[in-house]
């Protein structure tokens, strides 16, 4: 990691990301707690996470238009639209408001989508193939680490002094997002609208659809790729209702206030600024699908361990949770990032976070409505043994992604050397001097 921050372009885009990344952990938990403090449902609250991921549907559209234009004005641009976005916020009263607080958490879904996509090319832009595994692992550990005082923050900050702030929170962290990656120093040779790929050999332009599924066609086409969205899907199909059921665990299993989930999503940071620092480490020793596959398995015992309503048990279950979520976006972003051909990558990027992001916020609505009907510690026993299932599935097909090894020269077979050998030794011996003078 330490390798990677010494780059002074990477440096810079890692400190605009800071910002933005402290918004965002304050913001995203703070929105549920808020409508489960208007409404009093855990339903209600479950769905705010919904309404954020809901706009990954948009995801063709979203990576056709960040490929056609600059990464680094995209990125800028992209902050400070959230930033204005957010102002609704300051009119929220009570529960006739609801409306605005969930029309604000689908515009963030929006942007969040369009800022992920364009930070896969500026990192593959700014860091060469062999360090993409270590800068990834160093946003992931930022991302993580923040959990440790952002949820806890956002929620306590909601406790003390209402909504408000946290909108006024938020708007200050992407403007310095947009100011930060936007400064003169920051350099990216980003090609403009002309590098849409042609449809054939002569130049011509492919048509608008079959641009906006090239990125969609790519992960189907390249069987690592393939692989790793089938089984994270999977898994994401089920991972999602546990935004629903943690409410019910801290409301009916522990008989705590709303504002508990706060420390619970803190000491998942902690196990996510574990998983973040080691993520590189294991990307290197088992591939981008062995890590992806870890991450996703560890989720299954997180969840069984919360099938029992405990606290000790409930806080080692979460710090589980945090350690498996960045194993598995490192490996899979890395392999998107190694797998993709540069003028293809913001599609693919955002296709590949709505292939997984979709089914997450299909199992986050149902879990909603499956946490008003079914016994939440029946479900949290589903969604661990599904989640081991889809992480066997990854780990059996890690050999489409070996670790990289350290560089070697042509392999040359071990007869054969041994033939050139004994042929030197003859030449040797056979040479005259005047040959030798003459060599």
């Amino acid at each position: 990691m330490r390798t990677v921050l010494s780059r002074p372009d990477f440096r810079l885009l890692f400190g605009g990301l800071l910002a933005s990344m402290t918004a965002e952990s304050i913001l995203l938990l703070a929105l549920a707690v808020w409508v489960k403090d208007l409404t009093g449902s855990d339903g209600l609250a479950g769905a705010t996470i919904f309404v954020v991921l809901a706009p990954r549907m948009l995801a063709p559209l979203v990576g056709w238009f960040v490929d056609r234009y600059p990464r680094r004005p995209c990125f800028v641009v992209t902050n400070l639209a959230t930033a204005l976005l957010l102002t609704p916020l300051l009119a929220v009263r009570d529960a006739a408001d609801l409306w605005l607080i969930y029309a604000v958490a689908a515009a963030y879904g929006l942007s969040n989508l369009t800022v992920g996509a364009v930070l896969s090319r500026l990192v593959r832009e700014l860091v060469p193939p062999d360090l993409l595994g270590e800068a990834n692992g160093a946003l992931q550990t930022a991302r993580q680490g923040l959990r440790l005082i952002g949820p806890l923050a956002g929620a306590g900050l909601y406790v003390a002094l209402g909504g408000w702030p946290l909108a006024v929170v938020g708007m200050a962290g992407f403007l310095v997002a947009a100011v930060v990656v936007g400064a003169p120093r920051a350099t990216t040779r980003a090609p403009g609208p002309s590098a849409v790929l042609p449809a054939d050999g002569v130049g011509h332009r492919p048509r608008w659809a079959s641009e906006l599924l090239a990125g969609l066609r790519h992960l189907v086409g390249e069987p690592a790729l393939r692989r790793a969205l089938l089984g994270y899907g999977l898994g994401s199909l089920v991972m999602g209702f546990t935004e629903s059921l943690i409410f019910a665990y801290v409301d009916r299993g522990l008989g705590r206030e709303p504002a508990f989930v706060g420390v619970l999503f803190t000491v998942q940071g902690i196990g996510g600024l574990v998983g973040g620092l080691l993520s590189a480490t294991v990307l290197r020793r088992v591939g981008e699908l062995g890590a992806l596959a870890v991450g996703v398995a560890l989720f299954g015992p997180a969840a069984l361990l919360l099938a029992y309503p405990n606290l000790w048990l409930g806080l080692a279950a979460v710090l589980m949770a945090g350690l498996s979520l960045p194993l598995a976006l490192v490996g899979l972003h890395t392999l998107i990032q190694r797998r993709t051909p540069p003028e293809l990558l913001g599609r693919v990027a955002a296709a590949a976070e709505a292939a997984v992001r979709c089914p997450q916020a299909f199992s986050i609505g149902l879990g909603a409505l499956v946490v008003a009907l079914l016994d939440y510690r029946l479900v949290f026993a589903s969604v661990g043994l599904a989640t081991l299932l889809a992480g066997n599935y990854l780990w059996r097909g890690r050999h489409l992604s070996p670790p990289p090894g350290p560089p070697t020269g042509p392999r040359v077979p071990a007869q054969r050397r041994a033939s050139e050998q004994r042929q030197t030794e003859v030449d040797a011996r056979t040479r005259t001097p005047d040959a030798l003078r003459h060599s």
